[in-house]
């Protein structure tokens, strides 16, 4: 099928999209975001998406600005018939999305209007979703509020992470676009208002949106656990020092809010607002992950130690460097 498509998409959740249109359109250029400086270092890395594109052999562009004249100039020599954007990390605006005949199509790792914006596969887990999905709409300038071309379900598994249901999205993402496109070629496609009485919000994550809050449910918990690994990890602190919390499971129980109720080969019980949650696998500050056991042997911890909500420093900056899915 001869079709131009301009791909716009940076981190890992877009190179199988981008990838799958290589294979099934002529891809004419990536627009990705500009490289960043990331760990200890500050070492500049490149995109998942400009590495992905550089081996396929695709011209990249990394404009500071989308809107840019010279963007703009970049993308008109591209010529595109679509473009195709899958968590690219900004707003387009009118002039970008005007410029392609069949218009700018977005593939969201949700089923829209539910968790628009930069973290819906987070918040879904956190909502206590159990379904989910990835879906296409047709671009306009609002944030995910454009008609809605296609959808493709998943479930929630109940011990899904953010990273295992980034994963397990990535194909129906990929199976998405193309079949988007090979449908509007083919005039098929009936673009679907979307309901946006019903819409929810979501935003990019930050490190402190790990921090976990002991007098919430143990329910909540667990799935803040799951939904901030692998970025940005929950957290807790314990004699001041953050502890990260890798794995965890609400169970039955009450006591004060953050005391350990029970340490054992389990690991460690701590009471929440409403239940128990079970801690399982936890991270010291410059350590590997261990199971909760270990740690609280190697700490000594018994029934009636507490973490706390807040700890005497802020959130290290550099011990869960990622970029954002």
């Amino acid at each position: 099928m001869s079709l131009r498509v301009v791909f716009m998409g940076s981190p890992e959740f877009a190179v199988p999209t981008l990838q799958r249109l290589h294979d099934a359109y002529t891809v004419t250029g990536v627009l990705t975001q500009p490289d960043k400086p990331k760990g200890r270092g500050r070492e500049t890395f490149p995109t998942a998406v400009k590495a992905a594109a550089v081996r396929l052999g695709l011209p990249v562009a990394e404009p500071p600005k989308v809107g840019s004249e010279e963007t703009l100039a970049r993308l008109g020599q591209w010529t595109p018939d679509v473009i195709v954007v899958a968590a690219y990390g900004k707003i387009l605006p009118k002039s970008v999305l005007s410029l392609p005949r069949m218009g700018c199509v977005n593939v969201h790792a949700s089923l829209l209007p539910r968790h628009r914006g930069a973290s819906p596969i987070s918040a879904a887990i956190l909502a206590g979703d159990t379904m989910t999905g990835v879906c296409t709409i047709l671009m306009d300038e609002g944030m995910d509020t454009g008609d809605i071309l296609l959808e493709k379900e998943a479930p929630i598994l109940p011990k899904d992470t953010a990273g295992t249901l980034h994963d397990r999205l990535l194909e129906p993402a990929a199976e998405a676009a193309v079949e988007t496109l090979r449908l509007m070629v083919e005039g098929k496609i009936r673009p679907r208002g979307q309901n946006h009485q019903e819409a929810t919000y979501t935003r990019p994550l930050s490190k402190d949106d790990g921090r976990m809050a002991w007098e919430k449910e143990a329910q909540y918990l667990d799935r803040l656990v799951r939904a901030m690994n692998p970025w940005p990890a929950a957290f807790t602190y314990l004699q001041g020092e953050i502890i990260k919390v890798w794995r965890a499971e609400a169970r039955e129980g009450k006591g004060t809010p953050g005391t350990m109720i029970a340490v054992d080969s389990d690991g460690i019980r701590v009471a929440t607002g409403s239940g128990v949650l079970l801690i399982q696998e936890v991270q010291a500050p410059g350590k590997k992950r261990m199971s909760a056991a270990e740690f609280a042997r190697g700490r000594r911890l018994r029934q009636g130690d507490r973490f706390q909500d807040a700890g005497s420093g802020s959130v290290d900056e550099t011990t869960a460097s990622r970029e954002s899915r």
